[in-house]
């Protein structure tokens, strides 16, 4: 296995897991856990490269302050812990790398400030600025107010994003596995994946779900990193803490994800895996072929139906009549322009609306198969 992307990476993303921090039941904040990782983090400063941490703990950090002893099931009371283990969290973190003499920062996000194109962009402002004064970000979601990426516990997507945003040259998923098994680790016989040249790689492999009381994430969401950080060029290491300065020097540990050669563009990735959704259109197994087949793009004739409402140059969703996902595509017409364009073909529809409907809904450059 050649590493050489390991030791050459300049700026590296850093995401630990709840589990990670607190222990698997969430007894409390593992202040053990948080020095060794901002051991971790001053080496690779001393060595000249950049740093940011995606922490997820802060509902996990809350827990023990509340008297509970497990992630609660309802928003309110997970917010509440959020804003209980937030600070304990963002203090620790200061703490540790002070003795180092690194300042820490506070960055905390919400989906929205990474689906939105403007919210997005004031993100990297921001973290570039940091990365400039030489500063840790040590981001996380806000979970003291956000509420769908509660639900989805989506801090490995997020990293993924963010190593994206800021142009990272690797990506570390720091877990309570100390690597991808291509079944339960915990089953006899399950074996260690080293490597992943490609995703494809791990069809048959069993990847399971949530792995502990005070996570939301597991595997699952572990691939969708991968899936995100390989197609925008950037690998993927997934460790655990203890094996975590050894793989940064190059070590053969955890799982290394090789970046894709046939890197998405900015434009596309952002349309895969960041934008939000704000319709579907629903076509049929013509328009299905059309579009896999021969990257055609969408025409009114092959949609059967619309759901949502949106305005021109929204993200939507492309699906099959089965639900299935096809693509994302930013939609050329409101949704109350299209139900009378259904099935017909642009031609008609520049005889009897005019020259401007003679075009696509969704454009084969606006759009992204997934």
């Amino acid at each position: 296995m050649n590493r050489d992307a390991v030791i050459k990476a300049k700026r590296i993303v850093i995401k630990i897991g709840s589990s990670t921090l607190t222990g698997a039941d969430g007894a409390g904040l593992d202040s053990a856990a948080v020095i060794k990782l901002a051991a971790a983090v001053a080496e690779l400063k001393e060595q000249g490269r950049e740093v940011v941490v995606v922490s997820s703990g802060a509902i996990a950090a809350g827990l023990a302050p509340l008297g509970l002893g497990s992630r609660p099931a309802d928003l309110a009371t997970q917010q509440a812990a959020a804003s209980v283990g937030q600070g304990l969290l963002i203090h620790s973190y200061t703490e540790a790398l002070r003795k180092h003499k690194i300042i820490a920062s506070q960055v905390l996000l919400t989906i929205e400030d990474i689906v939105r194109r403007s919210h997005y962009q004031n993100a990297q402002r921001t973290l570039f600025k940091l990365l400039a004064l030489g500063i840790v970000p040590i981001i996380n979601e806000n979970d003291s107010v956000g509420t769908q990426e509660i639900r989805f516990g989506d801090n490995d997507r997020i990293a993924a994003l963010v190593s994206h945003l800021i142009g990272a040259d690797l990506l570390v998923l720091v877990s309570d596995v100390d690597a991808l098994y291509d079944a339960n680790p915990k089953e006899a016989g399950a074996k260690k994946i080293s490597q992943v040249d490609s995703l494809k790689q791990l069809d048959d492999a069993q990847i399971g779900g949530a792995g502990s009381k005070v996570g939301s994430g597991g595997m699952v969401t572990k691939i969708e990193a991968a899936r995100i950080s390989t197609q925008a060029g950037i690998p993927m290491l997934l460790t655990c803490l203890g094996d975590l300065s050894q793989v940064l020097a190059g070590g053969e540990v955890g799982t290394y994800f090789v970046a894709s050669a046939d890197k998405k563009s900015s434009r596309l990735l952002w349309l895969a895996h960041a934008a939000s959704s704000s319709g579907r259109l629903i076509i049929d197994a013509g328009a299905v072929s059309a579009l896999r087949e021969r990257g055609t793009s969408l025409l009114p004739a092959g949609v059967k139906a619309i759901e949502g409402e949106f305005s021109a140059g929204d993200t939507v969703e492309i699906s099959a009549e089965d639900g299935s996902v096809i693509a994302r595509g930013l939609v050329a017409f409101d949704s109350s322009e299209i139900p009378a364009m259904l099935g017909r073909s642009t031609k008609d529809l520049a005889k009897e609306l005019g020259p401007e409907y003679e075009r696509e809904l969704v454009h084969r450059d606006d759009m992204v198969l997934l």
